[in-house]
C-alpha cells in the first residue's frame, strides 16, 4: 500500500481544511477553512509546511491513523489535544516522526473545542474551486466532500524539505486561543438600529450558553431573548464570518466558516477578526460574553496579533533551519 494514513477511529466530526475556499461567495459558496486559523497556521509551520496547505480538523475528539506504505512522515499536531503514538502519550505543539505502521491517537480536547493535525508535505488531495476546505452540505473538497469514515485512506503527498529539527516548544499563551479567558469583542451593527439602547446593553452584559444546535455553520446562543424595535425581517443582504444575527425568537445566531451567504435577520454587531480564533474554539456548553470595541481598536488588535504570530513562525523557521 502507498504512503497515507490508514482511518481505524475517524473521531466524532474531522474534515479536511485549509484557509478556506475565497472568490465564490456572490454564487452562495462560503469560504469553509479552519474554524481556528491560529491553530491551523501552527500545525503547518511545525512541519515546514506552507501556510495554506490542507490539515485535518477535529472537533472534540480526533481520529485515530496507521501510517501505511514504507516511508516515515513528520506530523505535527495544535490544540489542546490528548494524544498518543504507539500507545506512548505525546504533547501536542511538538513535531514528530511516524513510522510505517505507527499508529496516532487523538483521544479528545483537553480545553477548546478543536485541534489540527498538519503532515510534511500535506494531502494528495485536489482542490476544488482553488481549496481543499471540505463543506460537507455542498460535498465539496476535502476526501469525497465528507467528513472522514472508518476504512477511510488518505493518501499523502511528498514533503517540502526533510531537514526539520524533530521538537518545538509550544507557542506562547496569547498565540492559543482555547486558553484565552475574557469577553469575545465586537463592532456594533450593521443593523445595530433594529434595536433600543435598552436591548444592545442587555446584549453586551448578560451571559449567553452555546447551545447544542452549533456547528461550523454557525453558533445557536442561549440566554435573555433581545427585543427588536423594527422587527426581525430585513432585506437580506451579505453575511460575514462573525455577524450576530437575531431572529424573530431573540435568541443570536453567529455566523461561522459554512455560513450561508446571504440572509435576512438584522446582525446587532460583529465579531473582530482578532477574536475569530478564539470563537472557532467555542463548544456547546461554553458561556460567552460581548464587549464593544471600536473598528480603530479592532484593527489594532488584528495587527498585533498577526505580528505576534508572525514573529512565532519566524522563530520555528529559523529553528528549522539550524
Amino acid at each position: 500500500m502507498n504512503r497515507g494514513f490508514e482511518v481505524l477511529s475517524p473521531g466524532l466530526f474531522t474534515t479536511l481544511q485549509d484557509l478556506g475556499r475565497f472568490g465564490f461567495e456572490d454564487c452562495g459558496v462560503p469560504p469553509s477553512g479552519a474554524m481556528d486559523e491560529m491553530s491551523f497556521a501552527i500545525a503547518n509551520a511545525l512541519v515546514g509546511n506552507e501556510a495554506n496547505t490542507g490539515a485535518l480538523e477535529f472537533t472534540l475528539t480526533g481520529a485515530t491513523l496507521r501510517l501505511t506504505g514504507n516511508h516515515p512522515c513528520s506530523i505535527a499536531v495544535s490544540g489542546d489535544m490528548a494524544l498518543t503514538l504507539d500507545n506512548i502519550s505525546v504533547a501536542p505543539y511538538r513535531r514528530f516522526t511516524m513510522m510505517p505502521g505507527s499508529t496516532l491517537r487523538i483521544t479528545r480536547a483537553l480545553s477548546g473545542a478543536r485541534g489540527y493535525l498538519a503532515v510534511a508535505g500535506g494531502f494528495e488531495v485536489q482542490p476544488v474551486m482553488g481549496s481543499v476546505s471540505t463543506l460537507m452540505r455542498a460535498a465539496l473538497g476535502g476526501f469525497s466532500g465528507r467528513q472522514l469514515q472508518k476504512g477511510d485512506w488518505l493518501p499523502l503527498a511528498a514533503p517540502l524539505s526533510s531537514s526539520i529539527n524533530e521538537q518545538r516548544g509550544e507557542p506562547e499563551q496569547r498565540l492559543m486561543p482555547q486558553r484565552e479567558r475574557r469577553p469575545i469583542r465586537v463592532i456594533a451593527g450593521p443593523q445595530d438600529d433594529h434595536f433600543a439602547a435598552s436591548a444592545f446593553q442587555q446584549f453586551v452584559s448578560q451571559p449567553y450558553r452555546v447551545s447544542a444546535q452549533s456547528d461550523r455553520m454557525g453558533y445557536r446562543l442561549t440566554g435573555a431573548p433581545l427585543a427588536h424595535t423594527k422587527g426581525f425581517n430585513i432585506v437580506s443582504d451579505a453575511i460575514s464570518r462573525g455577524s450576530i444575527q437575531i431572529p424573530g425568537s431573540g435568541q443570536p445566531i453567529i455566523a461561522m466558516n459554512d455560513r450561508q451567504t446571504t440572509g435576512g435577520y438584522p446582525k446587532i454587531a460583529t465579531v473582530i477578526r482578532a477574536d475569530l480564533a478564539r470563537l472557532g474554539q467555542a463548544k456547546p456548553g461554553d458561556m460567552l460574553m460581548f464587549e464593544t470595541i471600536s473598528v480603530e481598536k479592532a484593527e489594532n488588535l488584528w495587527a498585533g496579533r498577526q505580528k505576534l504570530m508572525e514573529d512565532w513562525l519566524s522563530s520555528v523557521r529559523r529553528s528549522a533551519k539550524a
